[in-house]
């Protein structure tokens, strides 16, 4: 099941939905849109919308469930692979690719770069083969990619019992006085807009925990370890205590990169099952700063692992 969620611009005022939705999402065609329609999968404002004629208005939120399958074109687009066996891939993801197709997505993903050259297996959504977990498009770094039935199982596992070490980079604006927290507050959707998710009483629990690496001027350079996986869950973190990310677009305006990278990643291997660590190189964007002599967090014991050096 694919989710949709968009807000009506003022230049889009006044068109109909079901165009609407066909300018959202071009590899679905203007009947399958009406079915959709008719069949009760569109809401606005929560409530849901049964006629392709229905004229749009500002400020609008429009939320689409759709079964769509969306095509899947292998396209060779020049992935960094920081490692690859048998069974998983590891990619350092840049800016701006998504990870897999959806509906209302264009463009070549990271799926169909990695399909060139390796099968994926499909687990419950074809759309997603391989995929554990994600990256938004804005953020760049490591992503792990299974490529068997059994690592996607075993890799889904462990993200679910939370055996996966992630460590992120943050540059966020204004000075943070402390130099550690744990931010503990649950997200879920905004029911004031359905498409955004936000710091909500009733939302899942959502837990990250952050270290202060520098103070820049106006700016602190963290490095923050989610506990949980909710959507944009350190972005919308930082941003309820008062220092968003630099260049996030939920948040400003700004013209600038999302300043948030996902460094590393250490996890059991699906088949040896020893514990192992990557590593994206921090992006030239980032400030100055001697990575190199951060440590691992002490390493979790799982299973047969072998033992962890800095």
């Amino acid at each position: 099941m694919e989710r949709m969620e968009h807000t009506v611009t003022s230049k889009e005022v006044g068109l109909r939905l079901d165009r609407y939705l066909a300018e959202k999402a071009k590899e679905v065609s203007r009947s399958e849109i009406q079915r959709a329609i008719r069949e009760g999968c569109v809401a606005i404002n929560g409530a849901t919308v049964t006629q392709s004629s229905r004229r749009l208005r500002p400020g609008e939120q429009i939320v689409w469930e759709t079964t769509f399958r969306p095509l899947l074109v292998p396209a060779r687009i020049g992935l960094t692979i920081l490692y690859e066996d048998e069974h998983i891939v590891v990619v350092d993801k840049p800016v701006g690719l998504v990870v897999h197709p959806g509906a209302g997505k264009t463009g070549t993903t990271l799926v169909e770069g990695l399909l060139v050259d390796r099968p994926l297996p499909e687990g419950d959504d074809p759309a997603r083969p391989g995929i554990v977990h994600r990256l938004d498009k804005e953020t760049s770094g490591v992503i792990v990619v299974a490529k068997t039935p059994s690592s996607l199982e075993s890799l889904k596992a462990q993200f679910a019992t939370r055996q996966v070490t992630k460590l992120y980079l943050a540059l966020v604006s204004g000075r943070i006085p402390e130099e550690e927290g744990l931010i503990d507050a649950p997200i879920g959707r905004d029911p004031t807009c359905p498409s955004r998710m936000t710091i909500h009483p009733q939302g899942r629990e959502a837990q990250s925990e952050f270290h202060v690496l520098a103070r820049i001027e106006e700016t602190t350079l963290l490095l923050v370890s989610p506990y949980t996986g909710r959507t944009h869950q350190i972005r919308i973190h930082l941003h309820y205590i008062g220092h968003p990310i630099v260049g996030d677009p939920l948040f400003s305006q700004e013209d600038k990169r999302l300043m948030l990278h996902a460094w590393r990643v250490e996890l059991t291997n699906p088949k040896r099952k020893e514990r192992i660590r990557f590593e994206a190189a921090v992006p030239p964007e980032f400030p100055e700063y001697p990575y190199r002599e951060v440590l691992w967090p002490e390493a979790q014991h799982v299973g047969n692992q072998v033992p962890l050096s800095n």
